[in-house]
Protein backbone atom coordinates (compact mmCIF):
# COMPACT_ATOMS: atom_id res chain seq x y z
CA UNK A 1 0.00 0.00 0.00
CA UNK A 2 0.97 3.37 -0.77
CA UNK A 3 2.06 5.00 2.07
CA UNK A 4 1.18 8.46 1.02
CA UNK A 5 -1.67 7.68 -0.47
CA UNK A 6 -2.85 6.13 2.27
CA UNK A 7 -1.80 9.22 4.10
CA UNK A 8 -4.08 11.01 1.89
CA UNK A 9 -7.13 9.20 2.17
CA UNK A 10 -6.85 8.92 5.64
CA UNK A 11 -7.00 12.79 6.18
CA UNK A 12 -9.75 12.91 3.80
CA UNK A 13 -11.73 10.28 6.05
CA UNK A 14 -10.78 12.09 9.42
CA UNK A 15 -11.65 15.51 7.96
CA UNK A 16 -14.66 14.34 6.84
CA UNK A 17 -16.08 11.82 10.13
CA UNK A 18 -13.94 13.51 12.92
CA UNK A 19 -13.54 16.64 12.76
CA UNK A 20 -15.93 19.73 13.86
CA UNK A 21 -15.25 23.70 13.82
CA UNK A 22 -17.74 25.42 15.77
CA UNK A 23 -17.06 29.19 16.44
CA UNK A 24 -19.87 30.24 19.63
CA UNK A 25 -20.06 28.09 21.26
CA UNK A 26 -16.76 26.34 21.62
CA UNK A 27 -16.61 22.77 22.38
CA UNK A 28 -15.45 21.55 26.25
CA UNK A 29 -12.19 19.13 25.81
CA UNK A 30 -11.49 16.37 28.02
CA UNK A 31 -8.86 18.54 29.06
CA UNK A 32 -11.37 20.95 30.21
CA UNK A 33 -9.85 23.39 27.95
CA UNK A 34 -12.18 24.98 25.36
CA UNK A 35 -11.42 24.92 21.41
CA UNK A 36 -13.32 25.79 18.35
CA UNK A 37 -11.87 22.83 17.29
CA UNK A 38 -13.15 19.34 17.86
CA UNK A 39 -11.52 15.80 17.12
CA UNK A 40 -13.38 12.67 17.87
CA UNK A 41 -11.43 9.71 15.94
CA UNK A 42 -14.32 7.25 16.64
CA UNK A 43 -16.13 7.69 13.30
CA UNK A 44 -13.03 6.58 11.58
CA UNK A 45 -11.11 4.02 13.23
CA UNK A 46 -14.34 2.16 14.00
CA UNK A 47 -15.28 2.08 10.04
CA UNK A 48 -13.48 -0.38 8.20
CA UNK A 49 -11.53 1.21 6.14
CA UNK A 50 -10.48 3.68 8.10
CA UNK A 51 -9.13 0.91 10.67
CA UNK A 52 -7.30 -0.58 7.45
CA UNK A 53 -5.47 2.68 6.76
CA UNK A 54 -4.35 3.22 10.42
CA UNK A 55 -3.51 0.04 11.07
CA UNK A 56 -1.24 0.17 7.55
CA UNK A 57 0.01 3.50 8.72
CA UNK A 58 0.77 2.75 12.30
CA UNK A 59 2.89 -0.44 11.48
CA UNK A 60 4.72 1.15 9.37
CA UNK A 61 5.95 3.45 11.86
CA UNK A 62 6.80 0.88 14.05
CA UNK A 63 7.42 -2.32 11.92
CA UNK A 64 11.30 -1.56 12.44
CA UNK A 65 11.23 -0.92 16.26
CA UNK A 66 11.96 -4.35 18.32
CA UNK A 67 8.24 -4.19 19.72
CA UNK A 68 6.21 -6.80 21.34
CA UNK A 69 3.29 -4.97 21.49
CA UNK A 70 1.18 -1.28 21.41
CA UNK A 71 -1.51 -0.27 23.32
CA UNK A 72 -2.77 2.66 25.18
CA UNK A 73 -5.58 3.84 27.02
CA UNK A 74 -8.99 2.62 26.74
CA UNK A 75 -11.01 3.29 24.11
CA UNK A 76 -9.33 5.83 21.91
CA UNK A 77 -5.83 3.61 21.64
CA UNK A 78 -8.13 0.28 21.40
CA UNK A 79 -9.02 0.26 17.71
CA UNK A 80 -5.31 1.28 17.02
CA UNK A 81 -3.75 -1.14 18.51
CA UNK A 82 -6.25 -4.10 17.19
CA UNK A 83 -5.53 -2.41 14.02
CA UNK A 84 -1.77 -2.86 14.08
CA UNK A 85 -2.22 -6.34 15.20
CA UNK A 86 -4.19 -7.45 12.43
CA UNK A 87 -1.63 -5.70 10.03
CA UNK A 88 1.20 -6.52 11.69
CA UNK A 89 0.40 -10.35 11.53
CA UNK A 90 -0.58 -10.28 8.10
CA UNK A 91 2.61 -8.47 7.44
CA UNK A 92 4.60 -11.21 8.89
CA UNK A 93 5.88 -9.44 11.94
CA UNK A 94 3.06 -10.06 14.92
CA UNK A 95 2.75 -7.39 17.47
CA UNK A 96 0.43 -7.86 20.09
CA UNK A 97 -2.23 -5.55 21.30
CA UNK A 98 -2.72 -4.31 24.98
CA UNK A 99 -5.16 -2.26 26.85
CA UNK A 100 -5.04 0.26 29.66
CA UNK A 101 -7.71 0.68 31.82
CA UNK A 102 -8.83 4.02 32.89
CA UNK A 103 -9.59 2.38 36.51
CA UNK A 104 -8.53 -1.06 38.01
CA UNK A 105 -10.67 -4.26 37.07
CA UNK A 106 -12.79 -4.33 39.89
CA UNK A 107 -12.92 -8.35 40.24
CA UNK A 108 -11.18 -11.37 39.07
CA UNK A 109 -7.07 -9.83 38.48
CA UNK A 110 -8.24 -6.26 39.25
CA UNK A 111 -5.67 -5.60 36.75
CA UNK A 112 -5.23 -2.17 35.00
CA UNK A 113 -3.13 -3.19 31.64
CA UNK A 114 -4.90 -6.29 29.64
CA UNK A 115 -4.00 -8.25 26.53
CA UNK A 116 -1.14 -10.37 25.31
CA UNK A 117 1.32 -8.51 26.83
CA UNK A 118 4.09 -9.67 30.35
CA UNK A 119 6.34 -7.60 32.20
CA UNK A 120 9.70 -6.62 30.38
CA UNK A 121 8.61 -6.38 27.46
CA UNK A 122 8.88 -3.06 24.82
CA UNK A 123 6.03 -1.70 23.65
CA UNK A 124 4.90 1.75 21.96
CA UNK A 125 2.15 3.46 23.39
CA UNK A 126 -0.53 5.36 20.97
CA UNK A 127 -3.30 7.34 21.20
CA UNK A 128 -6.43 9.09 19.03
CA UNK A 129 -5.90 12.17 20.09
CA UNK A 130 -3.74 14.15 21.63
CA UNK A 131 -4.38 17.91 23.50
CA UNK A 132 -2.13 18.04 27.01
CA UNK A 133 -0.86 14.87 26.88
CA UNK A 134 -2.41 13.65 30.05
CA UNK A 135 -4.01 10.56 28.75
CA UNK A 136 -1.28 9.24 27.28
CA UNK A 137 0.74 9.93 30.28
CA UNK A 138 -1.67 8.49 32.21
CA UNK A 139 -1.16 5.11 29.80
CA UNK A 140 3.16 5.33 29.99
CA UNK A 141 2.62 5.31 33.87
CA UNK A 142 0.17 2.13 34.03
CA UNK A 143 2.46 0.46 31.42
CA UNK A 144 5.65 1.09 33.26
CA UNK A 145 3.92 0.03 36.50
CA UNK A 146 3.33 -3.40 35.03
CA UNK A 147 6.87 -3.03 33.68
CA UNK A 148 6.56 -2.48 30.09
CA UNK A 149 9.12 -0.41 28.21
CA UNK A 150 8.23 2.25 26.52
CA UNK A 151 9.89 2.40 23.05
CA UNK A 152 7.91 5.07 21.69
CA UNK A 153 4.57 7.07 21.54
CA UNK A 154 2.74 7.56 18.45
CA UNK A 155 -0.35 9.74 18.14
CA UNK A 156 -2.81 9.57 15.44
CA UNK A 157 -3.86 13.34 15.72
CA UNK A 158 -1.57 15.98 17.40
CA UNK A 159 -3.84 18.83 18.73
CA UNK A 160 -0.52 20.75 19.05
CA UNK A 161 -1.25 22.19 22.56
CA UNK A 162 1.27 21.22 24.52
CA UNK A 163 0.86 17.93 24.87
CA UNK A 164 3.71 16.77 22.69
CA UNK A 165 5.99 18.29 24.75
CA UNK A 166 4.81 16.85 28.06
CA UNK A 167 4.67 13.40 26.35
CA UNK A 168 8.19 14.11 25.06
CA UNK A 169 9.38 14.50 29.46
CA UNK A 170 8.30 10.13 29.61
CA UNK A 171 9.32 8.57 26.11
CA UNK A 172 12.33 8.79 24.31
CA UNK A 173 10.09 8.90 21.08
CA UNK A 174 7.06 11.14 20.03
CA UNK A 175 5.77 11.32 16.59
CA UNK A 176 2.26 12.29 15.13
CA UNK A 177 0.58 11.16 11.83
CA UNK A 178 -1.25 14.58 12.03
CA UNK A 179 -1.39 17.48 13.59
CA UNK A 180 -4.12 20.09 14.10
CA UNK A 181 -2.61 22.44 11.23
CA UNK A 182 -3.04 19.52 8.65
CA UNK A 183 -6.36 20.28 8.88
CA UNK A 184 -6.74 23.77 9.12
CA UNK A 185 -5.12 24.20 5.76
Amino acid sequence: MNLTKSRQQLLRLLKDKAYRYRANPPFTLASGRLSSYYLDCRPVTHNAYGLTLVGEIFFNLIKELEVQAVGGLTMGADPIAHAVAVISYLRGKPINAFSIRKTPKAHGMGQLVEGDVRPGEKVVIVEDVMTTGGSVIKAIQAARDFGLHIVKVIILVDRQEGGREEVAKWSPQVEAVFTLQDFLT
